[in-house]
């Protein structure tokens, strides 16, 4: 599905990422933890190709896509919902779901609207509301469900809850997991470690750029120093 290898990458000259590496196969769920700023966001930036890598590559369905345009990346299969989830504001909550739809491996879409807002009842109570008029849970789902509408091989999540109420919080990490259930491949950036564990197959540790350490929930349960050492402020 998506094969990242010793992936580099920055900033005006200024180096983040020295040689990530990473993979997710078909229906898992991969993680990618860290502290703020050690860079998980530019990997992911980086692999949607909204950040021109400096080195390495990005591999999807075995296809180069390293330093191609972000509209390539996302018609070879890959949803974001970015940081911040960044909803069109003065677009209804509908227009938002439909405005990217596509079904690109032809043959009767997976995601619908109809799908979608069974997925996320509140989306259709509010489907006529402006993307503004949203709380940041609703935003949320909202950010969720248009890249699902785009009917992605993989759903990649940046910060998937953060900002959230903990009600919110439990009922968006309840549709991940129905989704995951489903079969849909998810990458997936968060802080709360301890869900992570519960929720994914396969977790990656960053640090200053550089992959430290990679492993199943298994062995991330089996070293809890790995918490304090990697993760923890």
């Amino acid at each position: 599905m998506l094969q990242v290898e010793d992936l580099r990458a920055g900033y005006d000259g200024s180096q983040v990422l020295f040689g990530i590496s990473l993979d997710v196969r078909e229906g898992e769920a991969v993680t990618l933890l860290g502290r703020n700023g050690m860079g998980k966001t530019t990997t992911i930036s980086a692999v949607m190709g909204l950040v021109r890598p400096s080195g390495g590559s990005v591999r999807i369905a075995g296809a180069r896509f390293d330093g191609a345009p972000p509209h390539r990346v996302a018609r070879a299969g890959l949803g974001l919902v970015p940081e911040g989830r960044q909803v069109f504001p003065t677009l209804t909550v509908e227009e938002n779901l439909v405005a990217t739809a596509a079904n690109r491996a032809g043959g009767a879409p997976r995601w619908t609207l109809k799908r979608v807002y069974e997925l996320f009842p509140k989306l259709e109570q509010r489907r006529e509301n402006l993307g503004n008029q949203l709380s940041g849970g609703e935003q949320q789902m909202l950010a969720i469900g248009r890249a699902l509408m785009t009917n992605p091989r993989l759903l990649v999540l940046d910060e998937a809850t953060e900002g959230l109420a903990p009600l919110v919080r439990r009922e968006i990490w309840q549709r991940l997991e129905a989704l995951k259930a489903d079969g849909q491949a998810i990458l997936i950036v968060d802080k709360n470690v301890d869900q992570l564990a519960r929720f994914a197959d396969r977790h990656v540790i960053i640090e200053k750029g550089e992959v430290v350490w990679t492993g199943d929930t298994e062995a991330l349960l089996a070293q809890p120093e790995l918490k304090d050492r990697f993760l923890h402020v």
